[in-house]
């Protein structure tokens, strides 16, 4: 499926001419959510059904490149929202994969879940203290249940911790930059890389922030699948458990609201292939080297004036976060 380059589209008016198709007759509260360069993400209401429907527009606006991206098309977000469903896992069901005639450019619609996706907020809001000790076990049961799902005629690249390290490897040496302890970080990583298990469709960015919770039931949605991949699944599990996810609750290790043992049983328990612990918080620091690589990367962009925006050198200065996690990682021996 091919799209004409979209740099500007009338967004109300174009959901609005697509109501008929989604069921309704008009739209109504198009509101701008979030949104960079080339991604936006647009909240609306479906009207003229039996009942108004919210739902989600998640649309590209700037050019991209499958076959050179580590991210994913929307149209194979769209596949692999539609996988997770089918084995029971909890997303914002696919409502429409857009066609060229749509007017929206590359885009899918989902519906849209109730419930908080800001990680702060989860693990300090008094409204989720119900539900905050069940959540590690709910994301192993949902890692296990995405982990289970077929990723047949998805397509998707795959990647193990060997190539990880040496990928961003690459990335810290053409930076230039000095950092004793990403030093250390990487040449311990690469003497203690485990060895391979049978790939599994991983979600790719699974962590509190693009998790939507329910203050009754826990997690209602899991979002944001343009990272996924193939590959091991304690990656999903160890990139849960990083601190960079806690906001804060560092005593929390998997996402600021619980402990190893009971994501490891939920992910058990919901059939996944047994995990160790050692292989998990491998895989956590391989996340935190990865994530203080990034920063590095977001403050370059700033100070070589390639990025405008103060928010870039503002994650940038959290690489020495980063260090720390790792200097207490390495540690504790991992």
């Amino acid at each position: 499926m091919r799209f004409r380059h979209v740099m500007e589209v009338d967004i109300p008016q174009a959901l609005a001419r697509l109501a008929p198709t989604l069921g309704g007759t008009g739209v109504e509260a198009v509101q701008r959510l979030s949104g960079g360069a080339s991604m936006e993400t647009w909240a609306f209401t479906l009207t003229g059904a039996s009942d108004p429907r919210e739902m989600i527009l998640r649309r590209r606006s700037g050019p991209f490149d499958e076959a050179t991206a580590r991210s994913t098309s929307l149209a194979t977000e769209a596949a692999l929202i539609s996988a997770a469903a089918k084995v029971g896992a909890p997303v914002a069901p696919l409502v429409r994969l857009c066609e060229p005639d749509d007017g929206l450019g590359e885009a899918h619609i989902t519906a849209r879940i109730g419930g908080e996706a800001l990680g702060r907020k989860i693990v300090t809001d008094p409204r989720f203290e119900a539900v905050r000790p069940t959540l590690a076990r709910q994301c192993g049961q949902i890692l296990a249940q995405i982990h289970s799902a077929s990723a047949d005629g998805i397509p998707l690249k795959r990647s193990d911790a060997a190539e990880e390290l040496d990928r961003y490897e690459e990335v810290y040496r053409q930076s230039g930059a000095q950092r004793p302890i990403l030093e250390l970080a990487f040449q311990h990583l690469k003497k203690h890389t485990p060895p391979p298990v049978a790939d599994v469709l991983l979600h790719g960015d699974f962590r509190n922030g693009n998790l939507m919770i329910s203050p009754d039931t826990g997690v209602a949605a899991v979002l944001d699948w343009e990272l996924s991949h193939l590959g091991d699944p304690a990656e999903d599990l160890g990139w849960l458990c990083v601190n960079s996810w806690r906001f804060g609750r560092s005593d929390r290790p998997v996402g600021g609201f619980g402990d190893y043992g009971d994501l490891l049983a939920g992910y058990a328990q919901a059939g996944g292939a047994p995990v160790d612990l050692s292989r998990l918080r491998y895989w956590q620091a391989l996340g935190s080297l990865k994530w203080g690589v990034m920063c590095l990367m977001m403050y370059s962009s700033y100070a070589a004036g390639a990025e405008s925006s103060v928010e870039r050198p503002m994650i940038g200065r959290r690489v020495s976060e980063t260090e720390i996690d790792l200097v207490n990682l390495l540690e504790a021996g991992l």
